[in-house]
């Protein structure tokens, strides 16, 4: 019989009437183990939620757990210290649901087995819940230190567990270090950056699923994965599969889904478990795993081991409060790093209210974490640009997110990242109190692409795409480097697209226009000058105090994060849309309503005059030409990236959680699966001896998939977790 009911637990008197035996040393650092009574009791009820299922009412153990009370914990524990204990229960606990406890709960629940055990409580000694695992994750079967766990728990004779932990351990031993020539150009089997490539294109070289048999793919395997915001990528490299969602690294078999190692990061209480957390990508280089986490740090793991290496804060206590408060966030590092010689790059972002003088983007050394250097995304006063504030002080100056990860070119030796809109639009509208004229108000480098040198952070050109942008349209998606005749000559490209869905390419070398395509989606730009790309505002939608604007598409944008990709081979561009209007109203604020920062634009999302009711769209463009191939249109919103293959396969999926392959040439659907969520992510395809296979993460939660769920009200989503799904096709 399974007992969940806290009923079954001794009462508060009786963990006070502990055994003279139990009051023995538990751990060799017993001093660590400090708590208050409060935590002990806390920590009862929470076990009495999480865990008596398994180990019993009173810690006695049972069918599915093994005692955490008497000689037998006591004799396993005394020559370890408490940090390994807290590490090991924060590393496997609850094994149904890795990481939905809280770092406050797994410390009252120590709290309560310390006390269980003999441990005095301390008044006033109480530990507060670590924000970080105090040792190193455990590879799947090992014990804390390298100890075997008792044979009460796992018999480590068994033949067949010996050859499984052999074969992990081998799988994982044989992981080749990650050097610069293979990032520059990766074993195509692999997929080793978020578009696969440093030129961001989402495209693959692997041939073994075609069009003609794509309609055999099936479903390999799939996992389980903590709660998060589901933007996430995966990583291949060697036949391992690293992926991170909640608060949980994982390396998993990506032939089999079998977990090799996971590390577990156990923070604040504020954080909620990671669940708010919306990363795109991890890296990979040398022998770590680079992972940004919710709480501001970011951290390398042996890829090997899943052992920290390094741990380097990125935002301040300050940045990632909200409001000076602990209980928000408002610095985030959501988009993801790439490493360019050595260099961990990664932007800040959504500094919304807590971070005047805009966000930024920072260069780390990959072998310590060491920060190198750090771009501010808002250009400041008596710095290039700096003009361009209307004399705002830098305190004043908010936005510039950088929230997608950046491309390299090795040849150049520049890094690209493209640039977000101002969260204060007064700021750009309204001269300063005081002011005596309206200077230049373009609003440096909002709506930008810049170009960095990755081993300094030294700007070395910068394109505005739109100036003054106060519609929250950002120009913050992927740089895409591709090679395209044009003219009858290869020229060498950064193509990148803002929430209007209107393209801009620029010369990778220069940053000089070179041309641009509107979808066709918004009403923002009347004009695009033909020599420099300088973009005419429509008068309507100009803002005026207090007067409703229809603007399209809306802030959800025409387009979002969700990665466009390119096949080099064919110059051809796919990109998932959604069609989409707002009407905004822009409230003059105060000057000490300014300084505060926050937006003063209002929004009200509504339908595009005279729609049809599709508001979904798949599209490919001919950067040749500039010329819309085909486009499929349907009722349901896009979810998350396209991913092209030489093959001329082209996957997307969308909100009604279907996961589909294209035809690229002509747009037709060759096949589809329906998911349990969303696939509001980006998906991959990658080899492991010979052969292909796909994989996606579904579980919705982004902020564009609720824009496009507020279009369609008959759609709705089930109470699904986050889950990686895997396909291939059938064995021959």
């Amino acid at each position: 019989m399974i007992r969940h009911s806290s009923h079954w637990l001794p009462s508060a008197a009786l963990l006070l009437s502990v055994h003279p035996a139990m009051a023995q040393h538990v751990f060799s650092d017993d001093n660590a183990a400090q708590f208050t009574q409060e935590q002990a009791a806390r920590g009862q009820a929470a076990y009495g939620r999480v865990c008596v299922s398994c180990h019993g009412a009173g810690l006695e153990g049972g069918q599915f757990g093994p005692t955490l009370k008497g000689e037998p914990f006591t004799s396993h524990w005394r020559a370890r210290p408490r940090a390994a204990f807290s590490e090991q229960i924060r590393s496997t606990m609850p094994p149904r649901g890795l990481g939905s406890v809280s770092g406050q709960a797994f410390t009252d629940i120590e709290a309560y087995i310390f006390l269980t055990n003999g441990l005095k409580a301390q008044p006033g000694g109480a530990v507060a819940a670590t924000s970080a695992p105090s040792a190193p994750p455990l590879p799947v079967g090992q014990a804390p230190e390298g100890r075997p766990r008792p044979p009460a728990q796992r018999n480590l004779d068994d033949p067949q567990y010996k050859a499984v932990i052999a074969e992990r351990t081998a799988k994982l031993a044989a992981l080749k270090p990650v050097s610069d020539a293979m990032l520059k150009d990766p074993p195509p089997a692999d997929w080793l950056i978020w578009r696969r490539r440093y030129d961001a294109l989402g495209f693959s070289p692997l041939r073994q699923i075609d069009r003609g048999n794509v309609k055999q793919l099936r479903m390999s395997w799939s996992w389980s994965l903590p709660e998060s915001m589901n933007e996430i990528t995966p990583l291949v490299h060697d036949g391992v599969m690293f992926v991170y969602s909640g608060p949980v690294v994982q390396a998993l078999d990506a032939t089999t889904g079998a977990l090799l190692w996971q590390y577990l990061r156990v923070l604040p209480d504020q954080y909620d478990n990671g669940r708010g957390s919306r990363v795109k990508t991890l890296a990979l280089y040398e022998d770590s795993l680079i992972v940004p986490m919710v709480d501001g740090h970011v951290i390398a793991l042996d890829m090997r081991t899943g052992r920290v290496l390094w741990d380097q804060v990125v935002l301040t206590p300050e940045q990632r409060a909200t409001n000076g408060k602990a209980e928000g966030v408002a610095l985030h590092l959501n988009g993801g790093p790439i490493v360019a010689k050595g260099i961990v790059i990664l932007g800040a972002s959504l500094g919304l209210e807590n971070s005047p003088g805009g966000d930024f983007i920072v260069g780390m050394d990959a072998k310590t974490g060491a920060e190198r250097w750090r771009f501010h995304t808002l250009a400041r006063p008596g710095e290039p640009g700096g003009d361009t504030w209307n004399d705002a002080p830098a305190n004043e100056r908010y936005g510039g997110g950088a929230w997608t990860p950046g491309s390299y070119d090795p040849e150049l030796d520049l890094v690209y990242f493209g640039i977000g809109n101002t969260y204060n639009s007064a700021t750009l509208l309204e001269p300063r109190p005081g002011a005596k004229r309206l200077t230049r108000n373009d609003g440096l480098y909002t709506d930008a692409t810049v170009a960095l040198r990755p081993a300094t952070g030294e700007l070395v050109w910068h394109y505005q795409h739109q100036r003054r942008d106060v519609w929250d349209l950002d120009w913050v998606f992927e740089q895409s480097l591709v090679t395209v005749n044009l003219n009858g000559k290869p020229r060498k490209l950064v193509v990148t697209a803002g929430k209007t869905a209107l393209f801009d390419a620029l010369d990778a070398a220069t940053g000089a226009y070179v041309f641009s395509r509107d979808m066709g989606m918004q009403n923002l730009v009347t004009a695009v000058d033909a020599k420099t790309g300088e973009k005419t505002v429509n008068p309507a939608v100009q803002p005026e105090a207090g007067k409703a604007k229809l603007v399209c598409p809306s802030a959800f944008g025409a387009r979002n994060w969700p990665a466009t990709s390119i096949n080099p081979e064919t110059g051809l561009l796919y990109v998932a849309l959604t069609e989409s209007c707002t009407d905004y109203t822009y409230s003059p604020r105060s000057a000490a309503e300014t300084a505060a920062g926050g937006t003063d634009m209002r929004f009200a999302p509504r339908l595009p005059p005279g729609n049809d009711g599709l508001f979904g769209k798949v599209a490919a463009v001919d950067l040749k030409t500039q010329q819309v191939v085909w486009s499929h249109r349907q009722r349901i919103p896009p979810a998350g990236s396209t991913l092209t293959t030489a093959t001329g396969l082209l996957f997307n999926g969308d909100l009604d959680r279907h996961f589909r392959a294209y035809d690229q040439a002509s747009g037709e659907i060759l096949w589809q699966t329906r998911l349990n969520a969303a696939p509001e992510s980006s998906p991959i395809t990658y080899a492991v001896n010979g052969r292909q296979y796909v994989a996606v993460v579904a579980g919705g939660g982004s902020a564009y998939g609720a824009g496009g769920r507020g279009l369609v009200p008959e759609l709705l989503s089930p109470a699904a977790g986050v889950t990686l799904y895997v396909f291939e096709l059938p064995a021959p």
